[in-house]
């Protein structure tokens, strides 16, 4: 049986075109060498994380036996294949941070790459991590720097950044399955948004201005719904999207914080631990997402071809 393509190319894809996009079309003050330096250090902090984590593991296998020597743990771990490693989500991590995250030093990339990737090896529960790396990385270097900033205001409140934004992000939540997650998010919070603007009167402009951000909708969309990161369960997917929907509402419109939705990601990140143990559910698997749309594609091929008589006779 041959695999369909894993959905992270497609999410690895779209997040580039959305960073030439963005350069193209909306002038942003984003050096190059800047984009290169965060993607070096993600994919160098992944395989590091990943090196290390697998020689802890190999010493508690083999706790009580005679220890491997040093060169016996870098050929096992030498060894590991691509997959394992994972230089994909690194490389996600990485265009998200570009497309998101400003900043004027490398040593602040450098910093919000590495944090962002050893973030996923050091804050875990069960084997699952619990904070977006991509997020823990941004709020890292804002506490810990002068010199990061973010623009939720970068890409405007052009309808056809959403239509974009709203087409390819479908088409990687298909193949994922946490549409759910992104229409709770959205739900939530449109119905808030939609309350106080009748509360306080105002022109429903207002009210379409505030949801057309195009970054509101990049984070909707490839950000809240990583699912290595999000509850396992649905029902623990709804409660918590719908909580980052009001975190975010409040911190946005009562303390006037612009960045609201990453820090209420943030915030709300440690939530992901205490769902799973009250409602369990099978942990999300890359494997696993390709090998159902493969079967899904082999399905509607076998009944095509069944019908093929038919339309022929």
């Amino acid at each position: 049986m041959v695999l369909r393509p894993d959905p992270r190319n497609y999410q690895i894809l779209f997040l580039s075109l959305f960073l030439i996009l963005g350069i193209g079309t909306r002038d942003w003050t984003l050096r190059l060498h800047l984009i290169l330096v965060v993607m070096l250090t993600c994919i160098l902090a992944q395989v590091l994380g990943v090196f290390w984590g697998s020689i802890y593991q190999r010493k508690l296998v083999n706790f009580g036996k005679e220890p491997e020597n040093f060169f016996t743990q870098i050929s096992a771990n030498i060894t590991q294949s691509p997959k394992a490693i994972s230089i994909k989500s690194a490389m996600i991590t990485a265009l998200s941070l570009s497309l998101l995250l400003r900043a004027d030093h490398y040593s602040t990339m450098i910093l919000a790459g590495a944090i962002a990737i050893l973030s996923k090896f050091v804050f875990q529960v069960g084997g699952k991590h619990f904070f977006n790396p991509a997020n823990f990385g941004i709020i890292a270097v804002l506490i810990l720097t002068n010199d990061a900033w973010v623009s939720p205001g970068q890409w405007g409140d052009d309808g056809w950044y959403a239509l974009l934004f709203a087409g390819t992000g479908g088409m990687v939540l298909k193949r994922v399955g946490r549409w759910d997650t992104t229409a709770a998010f959205l739900g939530v919070y449109t119905l808030l948004e939609a309350i106080r603007n009748v509360w306080l009167g105002w022109t429903w402009d207002v009210f379409g201005h505030r949801l057309m951000s195009g970054s509101l909708l990049l984070f909707a969309l490839f950000m809240i719904t990583d699912p290595r990161s999000i509850p396992n369960a649905r029902i623990s997917r709804l409660i918590w999207a719908g909580c980052i929907a009001i975190l975010t509402f409040i911190l946005r419109n009562y303390f006037f914080i612009s960045t609201a939705v990453f820090w209420a990601l943030f915030a709300l990140a440690p939530l992901t631990v205490l769902l799973d143990f009250i409602w369990s559910s099978p942990r999300f698997s890359w494997n696993q997402a390709s090998e159902q749309d493969s079967n899904k594609s082999m399905e509607i091929e076998l009944m095509t071809d069944k019908m093929e008589p038919y339309f022929k006779g």
